[in-house]
């Protein structure tokens, strides 16, 4: 393959990465109407799920927001019994925020709904299609955490 080739596969790859996160944001926006959470309230609960319990200054960092506008965030979220806030007790001046069970359960249902979105879109791929679609996913996936570790 050519200089040239791959440039351009590569802002085609760039462009249909682009298109497909688009699509998926904007579906699981829809979905989130149904819920009384917003689109960012839904990424922070996200990173806290997967992480575990993390002070303001981590989930900031995870949700690429200013402190402010991070703690602004946990505190309609904790006003809506999503989180809460709770005391380090290896250090009791840490506050660490955790996941609530109505929390959890809106992410898992939202999440599940993404997932039936997903499904409904493939239906009529092939299952060998989808894996070595999954495959591809995982080995890009992989690729960019080593060069972000970098």
């Amino acid at each position: 393959m050519t200089n040239s080739q791959q440039t351009s596969m590569m802002a085609d790859v760039e462009k249909e990465l682009r298109y497909i996160s688009g699509i998926i944001k904007q579906r699981g926006r829809v979905i989130l109407n149904h819920y009384p959470i917003t689109a960012p309230q839904f990424v922070a609960l996200q990173w806290l799920l997967e992480k575990g319990d993390m002070t303001i200054g981590e989930l900031s960092n995870y949700i690429h927001l200013a402190c402010s506008t991070t703690t602004d965030l946990v505190d309609r979220m904790e006003k809506n019994e999503l989180v809460e806030r709770v005391r380090d007790p290896k250090d009791r001046r840490v506050v660490r925020i955790h996941v609530l069970e109505k929390g959890e359960r809106i992410i898992h249902e939202v999440i599940e709904k993404r997932q039936h979105y997903l499904n409904e879109v493939l239906k009529d791929v092939s299952k060998d299609d989808v894996e070595t679609l999954n495959r591809l996913l995982h080995v890009l996936h992989e690729k960019m955490r080593e060069t972000d570790q970098d």
